[in-house]
């Protein structure tokens, strides 16, 4: 039985390089200010996602850790990097798991990429407002349930800019990477 391995040379370095991407994608941002501190646009979830779409779901092994490094290296997100490295994870890791089904039968098609990138979002803006209440509103800043609650439409319209965003960017991308380096005799299947 001639079975291939689960982690090659490539994926590896696909795997490396996407999350240096993903901390680089994240200095790309815009800061909004809010009354208990604050939400972003942000190109960084394109390729959280783009990590999964390729890689599967070990894609969120690099959505995660290249979000939490980037955390590192600003004073203001430090202290949260582990909670970073889950959310942001858990993005690349929902989508991973769509393309998982499909490398098996050879579909990766847009339709499945897409779904993949929506169930990333989903998972991530599922634990980021959750994440937002009871982490940044409560326990940080010592606010009552309602008020934290109060407070949670105002991160809406960014998140749902950059899940947008990650939804029309992200599967093309994935599909013209994957047809590269199919051609490329370089597939990571």
């Amino acid at each position: 039985m001639n079975k291939k391995p689960w982690m090659t040379v490539l994926r590896l370095a696909v795997l490396a390089m996407m999350t240096a991407l993903v901390f680089v994608s994240n200095y790309f941002r815009i800061i909004v200010p809010l009354s208990t501190g604050q939400t972003a646009f942000t190109l960084a979830n394109i390729l959280c996602c783009l990590s999964g779409l390729l890689l599967g779901p070990i894609g969120g092994l690099a959505a995660g850790l290249g979000s939490a490094l980037y955390d590192l290296t600003n004073p203001l997100y430090a202290s949260e990097c582990w909670l970073t490295f889950l959310t942001k994870g858990a993005m690349g890791l929902g989508a991973g798991l769509v393309m998982l089904s499909a490398r098996k039968r050879s579909e990766a098609g847009y339709v499945r990429c897409l779904f993949g990138v929506i169930l990333g979002c989903v998972i991530y803006y599922a634990l980021y407002f959750t994440k937002s209440l009871f982490y940044d509103g409560m326990l940080v800043g010592g606010l009552p349930f309602e008020a934290a609650a109060a407070l949670l439409p105002l991160k809406v319209p960014a998140s749902l800019f950059n899940g947008i965003v990650a939804a029309v960017a992200a599967p093309p991308l994935a599909l013209a990477i994957r047809r590269a380096l199919k051609r490329s005799h370089l597939a990571l299947e």
